[in-house]
């Protein structure tokens, strides 16, 4: 395997009088580019292995002759390891370094990658993905800490737009790529061509990513890890932030997972090779997600999070036109919506926590997937019963469940400005919500 920085601890004050202290990444420095690229690449080959079999879900359920929420499970199944092994890995990330963390779990990744392929029914087909699944868990949330350690705060935001947006093209790519491949030579080419693109981008950051120069390992003491993420889980802000990225992911995962279904069907009858291209869209995600940082500048953490819901849910009820370039207008919309808000609220989170910002993150990304799995197989069962429309409604509903979570936040912050003001007496037995102000 190839040599890499393992993310071993550099304390700044130890440098000599000849070697200044490391400063954190900034834009416009060598250090910064490289890491974004490398991170970029991360981010490309995470959303390309995660959701390979997503565009390819009609000619799995073809190939293997099972229903859509059958085939379905072999995106939920990835997403489902992701969510539940995270955690676990973050807390590893801690001990052995972030570097460390996301340079073992993409090599795992790609060569299962390579062997999802092979896989002789749905059953290990569904197996061989929780495994990768389980693999890539160890990337999204070593690199959000990784970030919130080596960037400067003020381009924190900018830098993790630039992962995520890493994440939208491996999407799109990944989606194009396997349709393509798929109605040219079948779905297993397809699936090979995306472990091979996966394998390039693997290559590119174990080249580019600079070593860790601020990470401290800390204790694997579970009572520990345990005690961080209590912690977490006690606070308000960041159980809020938990939840709509939960919510937003429901949305995404209902939607991609059964958008394929409906473009091979009556009364648009695509090819999988255009049915793959219509994931095109992915390149909104990528601009609003990188574009999020200036965003939050201008509109606020909560102001950017209410446009991201208003822009979803007009995409959602446009999409239910029997139009095709309706549907493809919705599906930008939503692909807007979805990744600015992932973006806010994913930098929220490794700003929010101070200590075990990997397990936040992890925490974060926890019920992000689960959100996933459960769109994903709530939306292909909906679509199997009632058609896009059901869909369409479950989306809506988690869509809602994002805007009232920010509305609370909104309240919880107003209280806090007042209470700090002296406006409003702050009750003996009702501690202010001491995080609420920091999604203004």
């Amino acid at each position: 395997m190839p040599s890499v920085h393992t993310g071993a601890p550099v304390i700044p004050g130890a440098s000599t009088p000849s070697s200044p202290a490391p400063q954190p990444h900034s834009p416009g420095r060598p250090g910064y580019r490289r890491m974004s690229l490398a991170l970029f690449a991360a981010g490309l080959a995470t959303f390309a292995l995660l959701y390979s079999t997503q565009a390819l879900l009609p000619a799995i359920s073809a190939g293997f002759g099972v229903t859509a929420g059958q085939a379905s499970w072999t995106v939920s199944a990835a997403t489902g390891a992701l969510a539940l092994f995270v955690l676990p890995l973050s807390a590893l990330s801690e001990r052995f370094g972030r570097t460390r963390m996301m340079t073992w779990s993409m090599v795992i990744a790609v060569g299962v990658g390579l062997l999802v392929p092979l896989a002789p029914n749905l059953e290990w087909l569904i197996v061989l993905r929780a495994v990768q699944g389980a693999a890539i868990a160890g990337i999204p949330a070593s690199a959000m800490a990784y970030l919130a350690e080596e960037v400067k705060p003020k381009a924190l935001v900018a830098a993790i737009g630039l992962f995520v947006a890493g994440n939208s093209i491996g999407g799109m790519s990944g989606r194009i790529v396997t349709g393509w491949a798929a109605q040219l030579w079948g779905w297993r080419a397809g699936l090979l061509t995306v472990g091979l693109m996966a394998l390039a981008c693997a290559v590119a950051f174990l080249v580019l990513l600079p070593r860790a120069r601020f990470f401290r390992p800390a204790s694997l003491n579970p009572r520990a890890v345990g005690r961080t993420v209590a912690g977490h889980l006690r606070d308000p802000l960041l159980l809020r932030l938990y939840g709509i990225g939960a919510l937003f992911m429901t949305v995404f995962g209902a939607v991609y997972t059964v958008i394929g279904y409906r473009l091979v069907d009556e009364p648009f009858s695509l090819g999988q090779g255009v049915v793959g291209s219509v994931f095109l869209v992915y390149l909104v995600g990528t601009v609003s997600s990188a574009a999020a940082g200036r965003l939050v500048a201008r509109a606020g953490r909560r102001g950017a999070l209410y446009l991201a819901v208003t822009t979803t849910a007009l995409g959602l009820l446009l999409s239910l036109s029997d139009s095709l370039a309706a549907i493809l207008a919705g599906l930008v919309l939503i692909t807007a919506g979805f990744f600015a808000g992932h973006a806010v609220a994913s930098a929220a989170v490794s700003r929010t926590a101070k200590t075990g910002r990997a397990q936040a993150s992890a925490l974060y990304q926890s019920a992000y997937y689960l959100g996933s799995s459960a769109g994903g197989t709530l939306g292909a069962l909906a679509y199997h019963s009632s058609g896009w429309a059901a869909t369409v409604g479950i989306a809506l509903l988690a869509v809602v469940g994002v805007a009232g979570i920010t509305l609370y936040g909104s309240h919880a912050a107003r209280t806090a400005r007042l209470v700090g003001s002296g406006a409003v007496p702050a009750a003996v037995d009702a501690p202010i919500d001491r995080q609420g102000l920091s999604l203004g």
